[in-house]
C-alpha cells in the first residue's frame, strides 16, 4: 500500500496492485471476507471471495498480522462505499495472499477509542506508534524540523554539531555524569546545553551557528517537561550587542510556525515586549499566558489607610495589596476551593468582593469607606456580576498567589483558546536573585550573560537590582525560549563570579577554555535556545509533552519498555573504577 493508492484510487481501478501492511480488522460475511489493511498512509479494503484459492488462508488472519496481497482494484457498489476514508470508493479483490509475519494476541487494540493507561501504552510503545494519531505526529514532527532548518539556512545560519560528551557546567539543573574508563575517577557530563561550545564557535569565526541539539538535564519530569533528554533549536550570532537583534531575527520563524505550519491564529501580530518586572506585576508570572485579559491591579497606595487590618498591616510592613477581577459570580464552594489554592501558594486567605449595582459588596465591605469601595471597583474595571479576589503580603508572594489563581481560572473558565497562540518576549531579567533555601545571592539565569552596564554596574550595592540582557519567549503560558547577550570579556566574567564569592581559580577551572578563547579577540555575540518539544506540544494542541515524542520516559523518569534505568554487571563497574553504595532503608 502507498500514499498513491490512498490519494489516487480512481486511477488504479482495473489495474493489478500489490499492497503490504497490517491487518486492521477482518469481517466474515458468509462466504465473503473483508479485510481492512493498514499502513502509514491509511486503510484499504481487501475483498476475498469464497471461490478464491487464498480464502482459507485469509480466514486464518488475525489483527496485526503482517501480510502482502495482490489483486485488481475495483469500484465498490454504491451502497458499500465508505466516505470516511480516502480509499472508500474502491476495494482490492485479492487473488494472491502471503503472510509475512504473525502477531500474538494484543495487549490493547490499536484502532480503538477506549481509554488505555499511559503506562500501558508506553510499555508497548511500538504498538502505540501504529495508531493513526501517532503516525501523524511523527510525520508532522519531521516536517516541523524541516521547516525550521529551511528558515535557519535562509537566514545564513550554519548547522554545526557540538560534542555530546562534554564537561560539567552550571546551567541551572543537575548533570548526567558519564564516568571515564580511560581516566579513572574523572567524569564527562552530557550537555545541559551546548552553551560554551557555541560561544567558542563565535570566537572561531562562525558568523551564525545553529543546531537541533540534544540536551540532557536531570530534572523531575512534568506534563510540559521531558525527563532526561530533550531537543532545542540552539543558535548564536556574532557581532551582536543588543538582544533585540536576536529577537528580531528569530521571531518570524515562531510566528510562521504558528500560522503557516500549525494553521493557528496569533493573538498579537506584533509580539509584545515585557520587562521581567512588568510581567510579574501585571500577570504574577514571568511566563504569562496572554490569551486572556485578567491582570493584577495594584491597590497598595489607594488602600494604605483603609480600615481592613489585613490590608493595612501588610502595607505598613512594606508589602502590597493587589487584586484580580474575574467575570464570574462564584459559589461558596468555588470560593472555598480558590481559597485553598491561595493557601497552598503561601497566602493566609483569600478576601473577595462581588459587584452588584456598580458597588463592591462583601462580608469585609464594612471595613472600607465608600470611597475605598468605589476606588476598588474603578481600579479593577469591575462590572456587575464580577468577583474581585485580593492578595496582601510581600510583593513577590502576592504576585505568586494571584498569578497562580489567574492561570487556574483561565483553565476553569475556558479562557484559553486552543486555536490561538499568544507570544510575548520577557526581557531584562535580574542578573542575580536570592536563593530562598540558602538566603544567599545566586545567578538568576546563568553566568554567561552580559549585565546591562558592564563591569561598572557590578560595583553597585544592591546586587539584586542588576539587570541582565536576558530574554525569554513565552507561548501560551510556557517558556519556549531563553537567550542573552553573552559576556565575552574575561574581566567581567571574573567579576560576576567574584560578587558571589568565587575566586579566579574557580572560574578558570570551570571555564578555562572559554576564558582563554576570550583573550584572543572574541567578538560580541548573543543567542538563544528554543525548546522544540514544548513548542511542538502547543502547536499540536497537546497538554502532555510525552504525546509528541516517539519514545518518552514515564512520569517517574523510567523507560518501562526498555526497563531503564537498570543495574549493570559488576565487571562494568570495575572497569570504570566505580563502586555502588547501597542506600539504607
Amino acid at each position: 500500500m502507498s500514499r498513491v493508492l490512498a490519494s489516487k484510487t480512481t486511477e488504479k481501478v482495473g489495474k493489478k496492485t500489490v499492497v503490504k501492511g497490517w491487518v486492521n480488522s477482518r469481517r466474515d460475511h458468509g462466504g465473503l471476507l473483508f479485510i481492512d489493511l493498514r499502513d502509514h498512509s491509511g486503510i484499504v479494503q481487501l475483498t476475498v471471495r469464497a471461490d478464491s484459492e487464498v480464502f482459507e488462508l485469509a480466514e486464518s488472519l488475525r489483527d496485526e498480522f503482517v501480510i502482502e496481497a495482490e489483486g485488481i482494484i475495483e469500484k465498490r457498489d454504491e451502497e458499500l462505499k465508505n466516505p470516511n476514508i480516502p480509499t472508500g470508493e474502491v476495494e482490492l479483490v485479492v487473488s494472491k495472499l502471503r503472510i509475512l509475519n504473525k502477531s500474538a494476541p494484543l495487549p490493547f487494540q490499536i484502532d480503538t477509542t477506549q481509554n488505555i493507561s499511559e503506562e500501558h501504552r508506553l510499555k508497548y510503545r511500538y504498538l502505540d506508534l501504529r495508531r493513526e494519531k501517532m503516525q501523524t505526529m511523527l510525520r508532522n514532527r519531521a516536517e516541523y524540523y524541516e521547516y525550521i532548518r529551511n528558515y535557519m539556512q535562509n537566514e545564513e545560519f550554519i548547522e554545526v554539531a557540538t560534542p555530546i560528551l562534554a564537561n560539567s557546567s552550571p546551567e541551572g539543573a543537575r548533570d548526567f555524569l558519564v564516568p571515564s574508563r580511560v581516566h579513572p575517577g574523572k567524569f564527562y557530563a552530557l550537555p545541559q546545553a551546548p552553551q560554551q561550545f557555541k560561544q567558542l564557535l563565535m570566537v572561531g569565526g562562525v558568523s551564525r551557528y545553529y543546531q537541533i541539539a540534544t540536551c540532557f538535564r536531570d530534572e523531575d519530569p512534568r506534563a510540559d517537561r521531558l525527563y532526561g533528554d530533550f531537543y532545542q533549536l540552539d543558535l548564536e550570532m556574532s557581532f551582536v550587542e543588543d538582544g533585540e537583534e536576536v529577537r528580531t531575527c528569530v521571531e518570524p520563524l515562531i510566528k510562521n510556525l504558528v500560522t503557516d505550519f500549525a494553521n493557528k491564529k496569533l493573538k498579537f501580530e506584533e509580539v509584545p515586549r515585557l520587562t521581567y518586572k512588568e510581567a510579574m506585576n501585571r500577570f504574577g508570572s514571568d511566563k504569562p499566558d496572554m490569551r486572556f485579559d485578567i491582570e493584577l491591579r495594584d491597590l497598595t497606595e489607594e488602600l494604605k489607610n483603609c480600615g481592613f487590618g489585613v490590608f493595612s498591616k501588610a502595607i505598613e510592613a512594606g508589602g502590597s495589596v493587589k487584586a484580580i477581577c474575574v467575570s464570574e459570580n462564584f459559589s461558596r464552594s468555588q470560593i472555598d476551593k480558590l481559597t485553598e489554592m491561595a493557601k497552598s501558594e503561601g497566602a493566609g486567605g483569600l478576601p473577595y468582593m462581588t459587584v452588584e449595582g456598580g458597588k463592591a459588596v462583601s462580608s469585609i465591605a464594612k471595613f472600607f469607606s465608600p470611597e475605598d469601595l468605589e476606588t476598588i471597583v474603578k481600579k479593577t474595571d469591575a462590572k456587575d456580576g464580577d468577583t474581585i479576589l485580593f492578595g496582601s503580603d510581600k510583593l513577590e508572594k502576592v504576585n505568586k498567589v494571584l498569578g497562580s489563581l489567574r492561570s487556574y481560572l483561565g483553565d476553569e473558565l475556558g479562557l484559553k483558546d486552543s486555536n490561538e497562540v499568544a507570544l510575548a518576549w520577557v526581557i531584562d531579567f535580574p542578573f542575580y536573585e536570592l536563593d530562598e533555601k540558602t538566603n544567599k545571592v545566586d545567578f538568576g539565569h546563568n553566568p554567561f550573560s552580559m549585565p546591562k552596564g558592564g563591569v561598572k554596574i557590578l560595583e553597585s550595592e544592591n546586587k539584586l537590582e542588576i539587570v541582565a540582557d536576558q530574554y525569554d519567549m513565552v507561548m501560551n503560558g510556557y517558556e519556549i525560549c531563553s537567550g542573552a547577550v553573552r559576556n565575552h570579556n574575561p574581566d567581567v566574567m571574573y567579576k560576576v563570579f567574584d560578587v558571589l564569592g568565587y575566586d579566579k581559580k574557580y572560574v578558570e577551572d570551570k571555564f578555562g577554555a572559554l576564558l582563554n578563547a576570550f583573550k584572543y579577540g572574541a567578538p560580541p555575540h548573543a543567542g538563544a535556545a528554543f525548546g522544540l518539544d514544548r513548542i511542538f506540544m502547543v502547536l499540536m494542541g497537546e497538554e502532555n509533552i510525552r504525546e509528541i515524542v516517539a519514545f518518552p520516559k514515564n512520569g517517574s523518569g523510567v523507560d518501562v519498555m526498555m526497563n531503564s534505568p537498570s543495574k549493570v554487571d559488576e565487571s562494568q563497574l570495575d572497569e570504570l573504577s566505580i563502586e555502588v553504595k547501597e542506600l539504607e532503608n
